[in-house]
């Protein structure tokens, strides 16, 4: 099913070379070609992404695309779903932990590459036409430094030299890469100040959010996502932080989530909390704040540590209530770091590995967020760990 929406518009587009030049590039020229355009891209991109994001919710960009819906009764298939879903509009790969290094002790890691579709100039035989954007963030936070450090990457799908492969996992931004061999996933990101080299073995199967995948974002069907969970995966591997390699294990929390309509106009932002539990258990918790209301919608997942069919909750059975406020001394937004979250009977409490977890990514997607590391507790006991993530708190300064 497919209905059209407008969006885009003539920005995205770059003919700036002739086909000719093109084929007769040499592969370094073509490297620095497509290099220096995409730094162009990101900085209209940066420029326009909050006005092109409230064009696209609301349904007002300039030309018309056909983007699929997302419905129930969707069958998640695997492998083939672990890969690029291109005629969506959005698209995320998102994996979060916690680790130990040598010595015990703890840092955080969060790598995501998200792709766009922007619907704008599609019909352009330019082989430089930004049809597909993607972008990457990695970050790491670690608190004997009390630093959260991170790095970003923005590029148009293209010349193999970044790409978001169907019908299995293989996304990567020139070296920053996500991929899957045979059962094992591995995230490689070098930068200049963090590089990461992870592996990744899943100990449980896939967790299909919501309704048997579809996860519903709103009140009303149209805003949902397709949206599954790789919980309690093995990790170990190497983190570069700032010039200091460490050899680290740990356990993490994998995401893979794609739409075409996620957020309806009365939302304003969300919370969401993935957790992986000390007794194998694994809960995933949300809700999308509104406009005139901190609860437009709310749902969570729980599944027990046997991998049998997950508990599932809706609005009026889930609760959050933040419990402390730190306030970025950067962009002066104030994030709700703590958290009280009861889903059913169970109460949760979060509190983060440290406060200043703030993602300023407004050079590649346009937005601040706060994405961190955070142990769980029940009854002031310790059960696990996991990563919470805050949105739309405000634009900084």
């Amino acid at each position: 099913m497919r209905r059209a929406v407008r969006s885009g518009g003539a920005l995205w587009g770059f003919p700036l070379v002739s086909a000719f030049v093109l084929h007769e590039a040499s592969s370094r020229a073509l490297r620095i070609l497509h290099s220096a355009l995409d730094k162009l891209c990101v900085l209209i991109i940066a420029a326009l992404a909050p006005a092109l994001a409230l064009s696209q919710a609301a349904g007002r960009t300039p030309d018309s695309v056909i983007y699929p819906e997302v419905t129930p009764g969707y069958t998640l298939s695997f492998p083939r779903d672990e890969g690029s879903h291109p005629d969506f509009r959005i698209e995320w790969w998102y994996i979060t932990g916690w680790l130990e290094d040598a010595e015990k002790q703890p840092l955080g890691f969060q790598v995501t590459f998200f792709r766009h579709r922007p619907g704008a100039d599609e019909q352009n035989p330019s082989r430089f036409a930004a049809k597909q954007l993607l972008f990457a963030h990695v970050a790491v936070s670690d608190p004997r430094r009390g630093e959260l450090v991170r790095a970003e990457r923005s590029a148009r799908s293209g010349f193999s030299l970044a790409e978001a492969r169907e019908n299995q996992l293989d996304v990567h931004i020139d070296d920053w890469a996500l991929r899957k061999h045979a059962d094992v996933y591995r995230a490689q990101i070098e930068a200049e100040n963090v590089s990461i080299d992870l592996e990744f073995q899943p100990t449980q199967a896939p967790l299909l959010q919501g309704e048997e995948g579809f996860s519903r974002k709103g009140p009303e069907l149209e805003s949902a996502s397709y949206y599954y969970s790789l919980p309690q995966l093995r990790t170990s591997g190497t983190i570069i932080v700032r010039g200091r390699e460490l050899a680290v294990r740990g356990m993490a929390w994998f995401d893979h989530e794609w739409s075409s309509a996620m957020m309806d106009e009365a939302a304003s932002g969300w919370d969401w909390v993935g957790l992986n539990l000390e007794d194998g258990s694994a809960v995933a918790a949300a809700r999308m704040r509104g406009r005139r209301t901190s609860e437009h919608w709310a749902a969570a997942t729980w599944r027990s540590p046997t991998g049998t069919s997950p508990q599932t909750y809706g609005p009026e059975e889930i609760a959050w209530k933040p419990l402390r406020h730190w306030r970025s001394p950067r962009t002066s937004i104030e994030y709700p770091v703590e958290w009280q979250i009861q889903i059913g009977a169970r109460v949760l409490t979060l509190k983060p590995l440290m406060d200043d977890q703030e993602n300023d990514a407004r050079g590649s997607t346009g937005t601040l967020y706060w994405e961190g590391a955070v142990r769980a507790f029940e009854n002031e006991k310790e059960i696990g760990k996991g990563y919470l993530e805050l949105t739309g708190y405000g634009e900084g300064k």
